[in-house]
């Protein structure tokens, strides 16, 4: 064996040890997280089995709406049916794959987008800088859900206008902080070494900067997250959103809010014990539009306990 291939050897086996020891890092720091941590990563993985494997979970399609409408809980629908006869159980699981698919990849896509003009703007503080950020001040004067009613109007509620749509202003959020962090980084030593050596502006920003400004950035994706996935929900309540057939939590909740009307009345005294026997059947009646705002509002949850996990380990502070 020559020279190169044992140095090469070496250095594979030392980049596998490494990545164990970051694993058994991780995994240490991860036994030390909070019950909140732990049950907000518990009910992501499984949001996350339920949106992938949606096609084998779903008892029904997507868009089966062969039942008789307003079924009850039972008899082979374990939520019952909504108000065009589709099983509510088969919606919320492929709604799970639709809604959070859907807001996963417009955050992702808003951080490519904030994210980079966010580090060009760092690095070269002159006219680009002053000009992306003037532009990011304008999208940002105007109230993102009314903006956002107002294009997805002009431009048609497609999936794909949906995404460009709130992911280019979401992008306005990134910026701001990704230029605020880099800030303090662009001014190090070995920024200004690395531009010395004559290193490329896409090298600088992966390779220097972006490993520096990490930890702020993940706690902000999983913000951003929550507040595209609420919007998402929220258009598609109003009807600009995710166009039916299509399976979504926040139309689930627009298509049967009607329910809720008919839930009866409490009262208090002596009739709250017969009162009481209601709750069953009042929970059944009013199902649709709750359990998909239930599940709205867990996820949202869930990733919170998680973000505010994230951002006490990485901001230093002690228990």
């Amino acid at each position: 064996m020559s020279d190169d291939q044992t140095y090469s050897a070496a250095a594979e086996v030392g980049q596998i040890k490494l990545q164990r020891s970051r694993f058994k890092r991780s995994w240490i720091e991860l036994k030390k997280a909070p019950p909140t941590a732990w049950f907000g990563l518990i009910m992501i993985i499984i949001y996350g089995f339920v949106a992938i494997f949606a096609p084998w979970l779903a008892p029904f399609g997507e868009a089966d709406s062969s039942f008789s409408s307003f079924q009850p809980w039972g008899d082979g629908h374990i939520f019952g049916t909504d108000q065009i006869g589709r099983d509510i159980f088969s919606r919320l699981i492929f709604g799970a794959r639709n809604t959070i698919g859907i807001a996963l990849v417009t955050t992702l896509l808003s951080f490519a987008i904030g994210g980079s003009l966010g580090l060009i703007a760092a690095i070269n503080q002159a006219w680009l800088d002053q000009l992306i950020s003037r532009l990011v001040d304008v999208l940002m004067a105007i109230p993102g859900l009314i903006f956002a009613l107002m294009l997805l109007s002009i431009f048609g509620s497609s999936t794909i206008g949906l995404i460009l749509i709130i992911a280019v202003l979401d992008s306005t959020r990134v910026f701001r902080l990704t230029r605020a962090v880099s800030l303090t980084v662009v001014v190090m030593d070995y920024v200004e070494a690395a531009k010395l050596r004559g290193e490329k502006l896409g090298w600088i920003m992966r390779r220097e900067i972006l490993p520096n400004i990490m930890p702020p950035l993940v706690a902000e994706f999983g913000l951003r997250f929550s507040f595209v996935f609420l919007t998402i929900a929220a258009l598609s309540f109003l009807g600009v959103g995710i166009q039916p057939p299509t399976a979504d939590w926040g139309s689930m909740v627009r298509d049967n809010a009607s329910l809720i009307q008919f839930v009866r009345p409490w009262v208090t005294g002596d009739a709250f014990g017969a009162n009481w026997g209601r709750l069953g059947e009042d929970i059944k009646l009013a199902s649709p539009p709750l359990l998909a705002a239930g599940a709205i509002a867990l996820l949202t949850i869930s990733v919170n306990f998680v973000v505010d996990w994230f951002l006490h380990k990485t901001s230093g502070l002690k228990e």
